[in-house]
C-alpha cells in the first residue's frame, strides 16, 4: 500500500490536516486516473517464501513475495475510481524487481464507512480482506492498522483469528532531509512473527520543484 489520493483523505476525514503538509499536498492533488510512482524498497519480501508457494491454488497470485532482498526497486501503478454509490476506490500493483525475477502484489482499496475504515481486497482474486484503520501519527505520517481479516470464498467471509490471523499495518510517511515520501509495511503472524515486510522510499512522478518548500 502506498498512499495516493482521496479514498485516504476520505478515511480520514478532519483528522487528514494533522497530516505532514507535504503529504497533505501531494494527496491533494488532482490524479490522473492511472498513475506510477518508482522507488527502492531498502528491505523487502518474505522469508517464508514456500508457504507462499503453498497457498497458491486457494489464494491466487499478486498477494505474497516468494523473495527476500535488499535494495530493491519497485514501480507502483495507481488507478483511482469511484463505485456506483460514490466511494473512492484506488487499486494498485506493486512491481518488485528482485534481481534475476519480477513479482507482483496488487489489491483494492474501497472507502466503507461502515466499516469505519478502508476495505482491502488482496491478490489478483481479492480472496483476503483486511479492514483498515486509518491515523496520523505525531509527526504526521499516515499510519494504516489492520483490525479484521478474513478470507472470503465463495461470497462467503471467513475471519480469520488467532493462529490463522495476521496483523498488518502500514505507515506512509515524508523524508524531508531527501525530499522523498517513506514507506514501511509489516505483517505479522502471531506464532512465525513477520511473513511478509517492505520498507524503503519512493517519490510521486508530478513532484516537480515544488516540494523543495517542504523542510
Amino acid at each position: 500500500m502506498i498512499a495516493q489520493g482521496d479514498v485516504f483523505l476520505r478515511a480520514l476525514g478532519v483528522r487528514s490536516q494533522q497530516l505532514h503538509p507535504a503529504i497533505l499536498a501531494q494527496l491533494s492533488q488532482p490524479h490522473a486516473p492511472e498513475d506510477s510512482v518508482h522507488g527502492v524498497f531498502e528491505t523487502a519480501g518474505s522469508r517464508f517464501g514456500r508457504l507462499a508457494f503453498l497457498a497458491r491454488p486457494v489464494l491466487g497470485s499478486s498477494l505474497l513475495l516468494t523473495r527476500f532482498g535488499a535494495d530493491v526497486p519497485f514501480v507502483l501503478t495507481a488507478r483511482a475510481s469511484r463505485t456506483a454509490a460514490g466511494r473512492a476506490v484506488l487499486e494498485t500493483t506493486r512491481r518488485f524487481e528482485f534481481p534475476g525475477a519480477t513479482e507482483v502484489i496488487s489489491d483494492r482499496l474501497v472507502e466503507d464507512p461502515e466499516a469505519g475504515g478502508l476495505r482491502n481486497l488482496l491478490g489478483d482474486r481479492r480472496r483476503v480482506e483486511l479492514i483498515l484503520d486509518c491515523t496520523v501519527t505525531d509527526h504526521g505520517s499516515l499510519r494504516m492498522q489492520s483490525r479484521h481479516v478474513a478470507l472470503v470464498l465463495g461470497g462467503r467471509r471467513i475471519p480469520l483469528r488467532g493462529p490463522f490471523g495476521i496483523v498488518v499495518s502500514v505507515e506512509d510517511g515524508w523524508d524531508a532531509e531527501h525530499q522523498r515520501r517513506t514507506i514501511a509495511m509489516e505483517a505479522r503472524h502471531p506464532l512465525l512473527g513477520t511473513v511478509l515486510e517492505y520498507r524503503g522510499w519512493y517519490r510521486p512522478n508530478d513532484l516537480g520543484d515544488a516540494e523543495s518548500q517542504y523542510e
